[in-house]
């Protein structure tokens, strides 16, 4: 995970981590995690944050924990409200905290005592919780990896990412609720956020440049663009280079959803009988923010 989170797809600086596992520094005991916590999230700190826990929960009636080495019966470890209410009050411009351990629900609820209500979560704008399990259901492991953590490095890897390659939390979520049944462990996602940031980029589907092109090859959004033979290039005698260059992008944005085939599916026919294609609303949305100058 901290591989994947040091560095964007395209080997650009992404966040800067700190591995803490008890094998790399030692026990990781309750005050340990405790004085990372708050380093990590003091309150000079004003960029963004991002926890990734995995490990083992509880849930007692002093609330929800996060396991640590020398956790006991009374003393399990670090109480998730106390997190909760280190990236609360912290200058963080964001707080991303992910939870892959049982109980990871209970972050972020009012109150997090077993039994009590669950349906509501106290946090400050630019906080996200992306939990693993419900506040009283227990996280599974397969072959080493938390079935979470697996799901969350593939969306990591690009499974999340939109048309232009950002991976935000949201997209995180919405994928690993697709992937699993309505049987199986459900992830929590609590979010005080006014934008959706990307906390990984990789390779776009459709260049931003290309993006940008948008309204210079749909005069309006609704336009239609007709082709031709000459937009193929296997068509050797009538291809025209600057066509085919359109015709290229052209595939890609149909690869991303935002352009369809006036009849049929294959671009390759929409040459050769010269009919059109046309944005789809996912395009006409991308047209008006290239228009408004966004991308």
């Amino acid at each position: 995970m901290a591989q994947c989170l040091e560095r964007n797809e395209d080997k650009t600086v992404n966040f800067r981590c700190e591995l803490l596992t008890s094998e790399k520094g030692g026990m990781v005991t309750a005050p340990v995690l405790r004085q990372r916590l708050h380093a990590h999230l003091d309150q000079n700190f004003t960029g963004d944050a991002l926890l990734y826990f995995s490990g083992h929960g509880a849930a007692t009636s002093l609330g929800a924990h996060l396991l640590t080495y020398e956790g006991a019966q009374f003393s399990p470890g670090v109480p998730m409200r106390e997190l909760v209410d280190l990236a609360n009050r912290s200058r963080a411009r964001n707080v991303f905290i992910f939870l892959d351990c049982c109980y990871a629900g209970a972050a972020g609820s009012d109150e997090e005592v077993v039994g009590s209500f669950e349906n509501e979560a106290k946090l400050r704008e630019g906080v996200t919780i992306l939990a693993a399990a419900r506040p009283r259901q227990g996280a599974h492991e397969v072959a080493g990896h938390g079935v979470f953590t697996r799901l969350v490095l593939a969306a990591l890897a690009g499974g999340a990412a939109d048309i232009r390659g950002r991976v935000s939390t949201a997209g995180i979520y919405a994928y690993a609720d697709a992937v699993l049944g309505a049987l199986d462990q459900r992830p929590i996602y609590k979010s005080h956020a006014a934008s959706l940031e990307p906390i990984r980029l990789c390779r776009p589907t459709v260049s931003d440049e290309e993006l940008r092109q948008l309204p210079t090859l749909f005069r309006e959004p609704m336009t239609r663009y007709s082709l031709a033979p000459s937009y193929e290039e296997t068509f050797e005698d009538v291809a025209v280079p600057e066509h085919v260059v359109v015709f290229k992008a052209f595939k890609r944005l149909q690869t991303a959803g935002l352009l369809r085939c006036e009849v049929g599916q294959d671009l390759y026919w929409m040459a050769v009988r010269s009919q059109g294609v046309e944005l789809t609303p996912l395009g006409q949305l991308y047209w008006e923010l290239a228009t408004a100058g966004q991308i």
